[in-house]
């Protein structure tokens, strides 16, 4: 890896500033975790825990960008941006054959509808059931939706990019999605 000048220090520092949202609603408790350290030059990792007023967990997700100055050719350009999304499931929906292409939907519109601009998407729909045996036998069979994907955005400023990842955990958490200009009141927990 070359070093990285002080531009590219203050080229980082304005993509990740542009991360910092004034107003995220009261169920998304967001979080800085420690980023993976070999994929590139710089990263930033985000965890986001969307829960209930009764403080039932709803979903969960990474969001993590990384930084090569020098590009990386299978990104076909410098940024990176790579998510995970997870969130419980009725286990009726696992048994439509079309539930993944409409997950994969949720994403590809969230990403248009807040106008984050990006190419090189790709990504995975997984869908799991979690049953347990012996002792374990009495909790109730668990279903999980799993959403990973990554791109690369036109530009350093990711700010609609962080959006449109938030608004797929809305959905995935079955959130009401909340009219433009509009804020949520916290509920009291």
């Amino acid at each position: 890896m070359t070093d990285h000048s002080d531009a590219e220090d203050a080229r980082w520092q304005t993509a990740v500033s542009t991360l910092r949202l004034p107003h995220v609603r009261p169920e998304l408790v967001i979080e800085e975790v420690p980023a993976p350290n070999r994929l590139a030059q710089f990263a930033i990792a985000l965890a986001v825990d969307a829960v209930s007023s009764l403080d039932e967990d709803l979903a969960s997700g990474r969001f993590v960008v990384l930084h090569e100055p020098d590009g990386q050719p299978t990104w076909n350009g410098d940024f990176r941006v790579v998510t995970f999304v997870k969130a419980p499931l009725e286990s009726d929906v696992l048994t439509g054959d079309m539930f993944d292409e409409v997950a994969w939907t949720w994403l590809v519109e969230s990403l248009q509808d807040h106008g984050a601009d990006m190419h090189n998407l790709s990504g995975t729909v997984t869908r799991t059931v979690s049953r347990s045996f012996a002792d374990l036998r009495d909790r109730e069979i668990q279903t999980d939706l799993e959403i990973r994907a990554s791109w690369t955005p036109d530009s350093e400023d990711l700010s609609t990019h962080i959006k449109a990842w938030l608004g797929l955990i809305e959905i995935c958490a079955d959130l009401e999605p909340l009219p433009a200009g509009v804020s949520a009141i916290a509920k009291s927990r």
